[in-house]
């Protein structure tokens, strides 16, 4: 029996239809993967100061978080973690800002850890914005790093293209979560479907403040390329530190990713080069 091609067609664009309502419907378990904790939760963490607070979005919409405490602060690391689970086992990488001499402050997305509220794009940006203001109210900008880490580097990405903070860390981000779906699903037009696209890239290009990614060159989820990208739309304030042989979720037992931070977190701003000083905008003779 021969089918003619209308027939094909008709087929192929009903499956594409289905995958099109399959990832509108069902994109939030492929993008979060929250832990929910009970409101009497009790966090712990051995040799850490730690406060816990709620900040009251609106009715039904309450952002829990932890302060991390250093003896004597340099200033802030506002910490925007990943995809998965809650802030009880994200905690535990405080210690690397900690120990640096930075305070902490780090959060739980809607519907993760003691969060509540509906998930929605607007709603989670307005979110972390809502909670850096509340960090300006005790801390200059100036003292003000935003670290970003997998999924949070869009929101760090987004938050650091609105205010002027000192810094702003990236770890292993994505050009734009629109384009790492599209590794797995090659259709332009799940850009019509998604609703959290994350454009990371778009973002950067507003950001003025100097820009640190860390990445590892074996990630699997989220390639090196992605940061080789990022990094050549400001040129000028990235620095690209690539962990040899990391991947996406094992980056922080390298050596040369706590090194990156230390280096980060303890150097000044850069300044500006002079180049009648220096070799830069030297022509070699043919």
């Amino acid at each position: 029996m021969q089918i003619d091609l209308k027939t094909i067609l008709f087929i192929l664009l009903g499956v594409i239809i289905l995958i099109l309502i399959f990832v509108y419907y069902f994109q939030e378990r492929f993008i979060f993967h929250p832990e929910k904790l009970s409101k009497n939760f009790q966090f712990k963490y051995k040799n850490q100061e730690v406060e816990e607070y709620n900040i009251k979005i609106k009715d039904g919409v309450e952002i829990n978080g932890l302060h991390f405490k250093s003896k004597k602060p340099k200033g802030v690391i506002y910490y925007l973690k990943g995809n998965s689970r809650s802030i009880k086992g994200w905690g535990k990488f405080a210690v690397d800002f900690t120990n640096n001499g930075w305070d902490v402050i780090m959060i739980d997305y809607r519907g993760f850890g003691k969060s509540t509220g509906k998930r929605t794009i607007k709603g989670m940006h307005a979110d972390v914005q809502r909670v850096y203001d509340e960090i300006k109210k005790n801390v200059d900008e100036k003292y003000i790093v935003i670290y970003g880490r997998s999924l949070g580097t869009g929101f760090a990405t987004k938050l650091a293209s609105m205010n002027n903070p000192r810094l702003l860390i990236l770890v292993c981000p994505y050009y734009s979560i629109l384009k790492s779906m599209q590794r797995f699903i090659p259709l332009k037009s799940l850009s019509f479907v998604l609703r959290y696209p994350m454009p990371t890239f778009k973002w950067l290009k507003y950001v003025t403040c100097p820009i640190k990614i860390i990445h590892g060159t074996s990630d699997k989820t989220i390639p090196f390329s992605s940061s080789l990208k990022l990094s050549k739309i400001k040129p000028k304030l990235t620095r690209l530190y690539p962990v040899i042989d990391g991947g996406h979720k094992n980056i922080h037992n390298f050596e040369s990713y706590h090194r990156a931070i230390k280096e980060i977190l303890n150097s000044k701003l850069p300044e500006s080069i002079d180049e009648n000083k220096t070799s830069l905008g030297f022509v070699r003779s043919k």
